[in-house]
């Protein structure tokens, strides 16, 4: 009797692969093909990164058809939230960090605590910005927006969403606990529940339909709200029910102040990142509201389009982290390097690609979402400024939060504060007010300062002082 032992095609091992990824098994990174690893890491996160990019998409599309006044509420109120953005990231990234370092190690019970510890964080800080963002939110928006028919109509969509923010934190930093135990499959389903709902409410609430009347934007707000919290009702059910890497008990849920010193540490580097970055962002923002509603709108739409294409890049960014944070706490140090620096390359492959066709289609992405031909002109010129650095945004990106992965959250601090406040901020006001270069000089500051960046972030990576960081 013979046996035939068919091959398996390349075909057959990319979908055997992919759906693995998607599996959500757990896996050991610390060993074997290292492209496998970030494959089976990368692929979810990706996924991951891509539906929470959904939400910006998917808001602005419908949020667009109401007006210039309701868009540019929304990108003032967006660019304001990105202090809580920060604050979940940051703290998301230590818990990968944590998480990380102790799944490496083996000890599944120290993650799970540090786990909790996350929950508790997210709950002081989310009443820490609900009440002043409840009380306040007419005169942020004001202070924001030049235009005041934007401010009198739009201040209840900012104060819905900066007093309901816990679900914007619990999402992003439960995620870290995820992704740094591996379990990337369980992060990216969190994404993909929390966008069907949002995707199926939004134009329900915005136009109405039937018994439901038409909220405008702030229905927009509600059925964001809506879907992230359902999203994080998942991530719950898993952490304490389910537990398929790390599990949570209930009793885990009293203060641990070492720990919780040991995260707030790690956390007040890579917040400081999100912070100087997203503060940078807010000037870029005040600066084009000081020329116009509509070149406002524009820059909104464009950076909806460019978060949907670097948010998924932060997929593989975050697989690096994931990947650096095991291997130093298996103590394979050399493992992790390699692993940072060819998710880099994968991710400049990518970068570069869509780079490409946003200098070729810019117009034609901004007018999914628009008709007025002065906020089509103004993102189709953001677009296509700020795509240019995106082959070395696609390096920098990786690097930056491999770095964060091994613990090491000040180096990145310190490279934010440089470029986006010692460079990209003074540039932006010489080129765009002083020098007359409007909107475009604002355009080019991000370029130059997001690209000399993350040619920094290379050269600090490749010294090699995050192998010692202790976690």
């Amino acid at each position: 009797m013979s046996y035939t032992i068919q091959k398996e095609t390349a075909l057959q091992r990319i979908r055997r692969i992919f759906l693995l990824s998607l599996n959500g098994e757990e896996q050991d990174y610390t060993s074997g093909s290292i492209d496998r690893a970030i494959v089976l890491l990368a692929i979810p996160m990706i996924l991951e990164m891509a539906m929470e990019s959904l939400f910006a998409v998917v808001d602005a599309f419908f949020v667009a058809k109401i007006g210039v006044e309701a868009v540019a509420t929304v990108g003032l109120t967006e660019s304001m939230l990105t202090l809580v953005y920060s604050i979940a990231i940051g703290l998301s990234a230590a818990a990968t960090a944590m998480v990380a370092r102790r799944i490496g190690e083996g000890n599944k019970d120290a993650a799970a605590k540090a786990g909790a510890q996350v929950i508790l964080i997210a709950l002081a800080l989310s009443v820490l910005i609900a009440v002043p963002g409840y009380f306040y939110a007419e005169d942020l928006l004001r202070l924001m927006a030049h235009d005041t028919s934007v401010s009198s109509t739009g201040f209840h969509f900012t104060r819905l969403l900066l007093t309901a923010n816990l679900p914007i934190l619990l999402l992003w930093m439960l995620n870290g606990i995820f992704r740094g135990a591996g379990d990337a499959a369980t992060a990216m389903r969190a994404l993909w529940i929390a966008n069907a709902v949002n995707i199926v409410l939004c134009p329900l609430l915005i136009f109405g339909w039937g018994p439901i009347p038409a909220m405008g934007v702030i229905g927009s707000g509600i059925a964001t709200t809506i879907g992230r919290s359902s999203g994080v009702l998942y991530q719950l059910w898993n952490l304490f029910e389910v537990g398929k890497i790390v599990r949570l008990r209930w009793n885990m849920l009293k203060p641990k102040w070492d720990i919780i010193g040991s995260l707030l540490k790690l956390a007040s580097g890579s917040t400081g990142q999100y912070l100087i970055a997203s503060a940078s962002w807010i000037f870029m923002i005040f600066i084009l509201g000081r020329i116009g509603k509509e070149v406002t709108a524009g820059y909104t739409i464009a950076i909806r389009i460019v978060v949907f294409t670097i948010l998924p890049s932060w997929g593989m960014a975050n697989a690096a982290a994931t990947l650096v944070g095991q291997n130093l706490g298996a103590g394979h140090p050399e493992r992790a390097e390699k692993s940072a620096w060819r998710a880099g390359f994968f991710n400049m492959i990518f970068m570069g690609t869509v780079g490409i066709c946003y200098l070729i289609f810019a117009p034609s992405l901004i007018r999914i979402f628009t008709d007025n031909v002065e906020a089509i002109h103004s993102g189709a010129l953001a677009l296509r400024i700020i795509a240019g650095g995106y082959v070395f945004y696609g390096w920098g990106m990786v690097l930056t939060q491999a770095i964060n992965g091994a613990g090491d959250t000040r180096t990145p601090t310190v490279l934010n504060f440089i470029f986006f406040w010692m460079v990209g901020m003074p540039l932006a006001a010489l080129l765009a007010l002083h020098l007359g270069w409007g909107q475009t000089g604002v355009y080019w500051s991000i370029f130059t300062s997001e690209s000399c960046m993350a040619l920094a972030a290379m050269w600090v990576f490749r010294r090699g002082k995050w192998k010692t960081v202790k976690v």
